[in-house]
């Protein structure tokens, strides 16, 4: 593996294509790359969907945006007239793969995985056992000879956001009162729990610790199901507006617990140092899971099946059916237990 000298690395890229929830949990490599490289200029590509959750973020110099419709590689061939020094890619995907070749860094870091190894000079084996990918993305680094001085994700707010939040706790009397966000959404039909399942769940909470029950949404579908949830509650909660990725950030900024399918809201959450309960279920928690000390996860732990990782089930998606809301409530009680002194 090639030696790299800090001296002579004056432009890095970062590069994370993928999700919203994948993207904040590589924003863990950035503060530990400035600390690194003080002087270096340092951006990230990623895609559309997660502009927001880099945007802003005190430690890079510019945020680069791939538009699979619109920039085709050929336009990419530009990011090789930036000369960058050294290039990371935290995705390693094909189409990551290609985008850190064509920039003819010379440091070309990434996990070689098949059909991918052209791509890198430096060429990282993952570890056999599992582990976080925030730890994944920091391993990385951990590869080149970087010191890691902090691991916690983040998104920087701004004021705009901030005032959001701020008149929506105003206008529905929230200040001084326990709010509890429950995250009902999820990209995959599998990763969802259900909305009777959540509905029960908010009407425990409410009326067990007297709080107020805040049901999050992003596209329609999930404004129909956060709606449906409101109809069958009897302890009414509140559905906010629509709000852009910084506003949430601010609102679960807010809140003193959130429970949540595995999303990208609940790494919002725990990025914003919010108590997180996760549900999980074809997923595997011990490299998705909400991340840090204060937060919790849940699911039906005698399933042979259980983390399976597929987004259709054919046998009835019984992880997610199976979950009582009884063990649900029982996990969030310890993590009301777990963060006693923080956020009540």
């Amino acid at each position: 593996m090639p030696q790299i000298s800090k001296e002579k690395i004056n432009k890095i890229l970062v590069v994370k294509l993928r999700a919203i929830g994948d993207v904040l949990l590589s924003t863990a490599v950035l503060k530990n790359l400035r600390y690194n490289f003080p002087n270096a200029k340092i951006d990230f590509l990623t895609e559309p969907p997660a502009k927001e959750i880099v945007d802003g973020n005190p430690f890079i110099d510019e945020l680069i945006i791939f538009e699979r419709e619109k920039n085709n590689l050929i336009k990419f061939w530009e990011l090789r007239k930036r000369k960058y020094d050294l290039v990371i890619d935290l995705f390693c995907n094909p189409r990551s793969a290609l985008l850190t070749f064509i920039t003819g860094a010379k440091y070309r870091v990434g996990y070689a995985f098949r059909g991918r190894s052209y791509a890198y000079n430096v060429k990282l084996k993952p570890r056999k056992e599992v582990h976080h990918n925030v730890e994944f993305n920091l391993d990385a680094l951990r590869a080149i000879g970087l010191e890691i001085i902090d691991k916690e994700i983040y998104i920087q707010l701004n004021e705009e956001a901030e005032k959001f939040a701020e008149k929506f706790w105003k206008e529905n009397n929230l200040n001084g009162k326990m709010v509890i966000a429950l995250n009902p959404s999820g990209t995959w039909e599998t990763k969802r729990w259900g909305i009777e399942k959540f509905a029960k769940l908010g009407d425990i909470i409410a009326k067990n610790f007297n709080a107020k029950i805040l049901i999050l949404w992003g596209n329609q579908k999930e404004l129909e199901d956060a709606q449906k949830i409101f109809s069958i509650m009897e302890e009414k909660p509140l559905i906010p507006p629509k709000t852009n990725l910084k506003q949430l950030a601010s609102i679960l900024k807010r809140c003193s617990f959130t429970i949540s399918n595995d999303s990208g809201p609940m790494h919002i959450s725990t990025a914003v140092g919010t108590p997180t309960l996760g549900i999980y279920g074809p997923t595997n928690p011990y490299a998705q899971g909400p991340y840090g000390e204060k937060h919790l996860w849940v699911r039906k732990e005698d399933l042979e099946c259980i983390a399976c990782n597929l987004t259709k089930c054919p046998i009835g998606n019984i992880c997610m059916k199976d979950l009582t809301v009884e063990t649900v409530f029982e996990a969030f009680l310890k993590l009301v237990e777990k963060n006693k002194e923080s956020k009540i």
